[in-house]
């Protein structure tokens, strides 16, 4: 492993000055360790953050959760609000990795965790995400696994998280904390799409920190559960997901929030197919209908065609379990 320097932040202090400096942040779930095996990543120096009091789920003023960046995803999984306000969350949690990683790995550690594309993670391959200007290999490669929403002639590479695909389909905030102080922002700008500088995969300025997602407050009642459709059940990979999460009262869907995993370059809104259920009476028809929207602007490779139309039966699926038929 390449040489390096370890430190243990003891406050939030001392981690944002290391950070500053050009220390990288250790947490559970990022992969930064298993990606310094495999010489993809060789930071000078690591800054261990377990110990900063980042721990707690709580209900916001308005009614909504804040998680901090700590929290493991085994306890926001069990949390009793999550559960309760948010099963798409916790189902998206429970759905991830091993019940052995989801007890170490945390919120913040695994929205920043980076692609599980091989040719990322083979340093003899090209690839524009670990060496910029070198290439994409994927594009002409194996890519089954690949992208087809948010693609760009630099990157295909997928988004691996679960847990983010809900977030993304709720409209999380994301709080960090940096040298310049502490700020906000939407998850949908947290997360980038490649374009032409795939190495850039977080909207984090020099030196700042996770410190929360946050959840806003929805109507009530809302129901809502998550969808992973994968090559097998036990660890792996989404080849597709589906977040789904409605608000209907008098029979009548008033709020839709839908996002998708394992199909774009960043977790997937739905934009087209909420605007087809807002305003609609739950029916097979509706959700049949919505979901032929969800792969719109699709733009399949060599051997991942398949999943505009297994991400279409997802969302539809998905849509009737949460919202049923009347």
């Amino acid at each position: 492993m390449h040489p390096f320097t370890y430190a243990k932040a003891a406050d939030m202090r001392e981690a944002l000055n290391a950070g500053w400096r050009g220390g990288r942040y250790l947490a559970g779930g990022t992969t930064l360790v298993d990606l310094m095996r495999e010489t993809v990543e060789r930071p000078g120096v690591l800054v261990d953050i377990s110990a900063l009091p980042l721990r707690e789920v709580t209900v916001t003023e308005r009614g909504g959760l804040r998680i901090g960046a700590l929290v493991r995803m085994a306890e926001a999984a069990a949390h009793p609000k999550v559960r309760v306000l948010y099963p798409v969350i916790s189902e998206a949690l429970e759905l991830s990795a091993s019940a052995q990683l989801r007890n170490m790995a945390t919120i913040g550690g695994n929205i920043m965790q980076r692609t599980r594309c091989t040719y990322f993670r083979d340093v003899t391959a090209a690839c524009n995400k670990r060496e910029p200007g070198s290439g994409c290999a994927a594009l002409h490669g194996y890519n089954r696994s690949h992208a087809i929403l948010g693609t760009s002639d630099h990157c295909v590479a997928t988004h691996p998280s679960d847990v983010a695909v809900a977030f993304a389909a709720l409209e999380a905030t994301v709080h960090v904390l940096g040298p310049g102080g502490e700020r906000r922002m939407a998850f949908a700008d947290f997360l980038l799409r490649p374009g032409s500088t795939p190495n850039r995969e977080q909207a984090l300025r020099k030196g700042e920190l996770i410190t929360a997602v946050e959840i806003p407050a929805l109507p009530r009642p809302l129901k809502s559960g998550y969808l992973k459709v994968r090559d097998r059940q036990s660890y792996e990979f989404a080849l597709t997901s589906a977040a789904v999460a409605l608000h209907i009262r008098g029979g009548v869907i008033r709020e839709a929030k839908v996002a998708a995993g394992g199909v774009g370059t960043v977790p997937w809104k739905l934009p087209a197919v909420e605007r087809r259920l807002i305003g609609e009476r739950p029916s097979d028809r509706l959700w049949a209908e919505a979901a032929e929207h969800a792969a719109e602007g699709a733009r399949p490779l060599a051997h991942n065609g398949f999943k505009a139309e297994l991400l279409k039966r997802a969302v539809e699926r998905q849509l009737r379990t949460v919202g049923g038929t009347k």
